[in-house]
């Protein structure tokens, strides 16, 4: 049983951590089901276990949170949907690797229902788009754009941080950190494709594919 929780207005970081630690280890315990989170954060930049201090190019411009979860830097902010994931792995077979790949299928499942391509690519994490209205790549590949992020952790086989789907955030936000440690490619939303999908649209594509990606 998943508990679906999605918050109004904007999330503070910190009480989203406590937040998610207390569920996650009610969770272990066997005391609270499982739950998919959706919320959106103020303004900010997250660094997981693996940042680069060199990364994070404007330290000011935007509250700093080690957020404790696997990945490099990460940008949360409003038109942003957050994806807090607090599942079971260990009933899921703890195996991490597929985890992760079904966090990504689930990523790209949702947002085919938009008849959005995203694609993973070998040693770059999250979901990308290929954007043929730009220039090509200087290897001339299609350029290619980020549209999901995705870091996680796991605590007595519980899991939780989760993912990030850009619909309609300001992208010049993320120029103050290199997203991923990804400094050859660019960012993008939903929006910034040229589709008019709302947050509310994204929830429902999030639920209605869930089942078929994350067993």
């Amino acid at each position: 049983m998943v508990e679906w929780i999605i918050t109004d207005g904007l999330t503070d970081y910190a009480t989203a951590l406590a937040t998610m630690e207390t569920r996650v280890d009610a969770i272990a315990r066997g005391t609270a089901d499982e739950a998919i989170w959706l919320l959106e954060h103020p303004p900010l930049y997250t660094a997981g276990t693996s940042a680069k201090p060199a990364d994070l190019i404007a330290p000011d411009r935007f509250p700093v949170h080690d957020a404790r979860r696997g990945g490099e830097y990460t940008y949360h902010g409003p038109g942003q949907r957050v994806a807090y994931v607090m599942l079971d792995v260990g009933r899921r077979g703890r195996d991490v690797r597929k985890f992760v790949h079904d966090l990504e299928a689930w990523i790209i499942a949702t947002l085919a229902t938009f008849n959005v391509r995203g694609e993973v690519r070998d040693g770059r994490v999250g979901v990308w788009v290929q954007r043929p209205d730009k220039p090509l790549q200087a290897n001339g590949h299609p350029a290619e754009d980020k549209i999901a992020a995705l870091g996680i952790r796991l605590r007595k086989w519980v899991s939780f941080h989760g993912l990030s789907i850009n619909v309609d955030p300001d992208l010049s936000h993320f120029d103050g950190i290199v997203p991923c440690g990804i400094s050859d490619h660019g960012v993008t939303s939903l929006v910034d494709l040229g589709l008019p999908v709302t947050m509310t649209d994204l929830d429902i594509a999030l639920r209605q594919t869930f089942a078929g990606t994350m067993p």
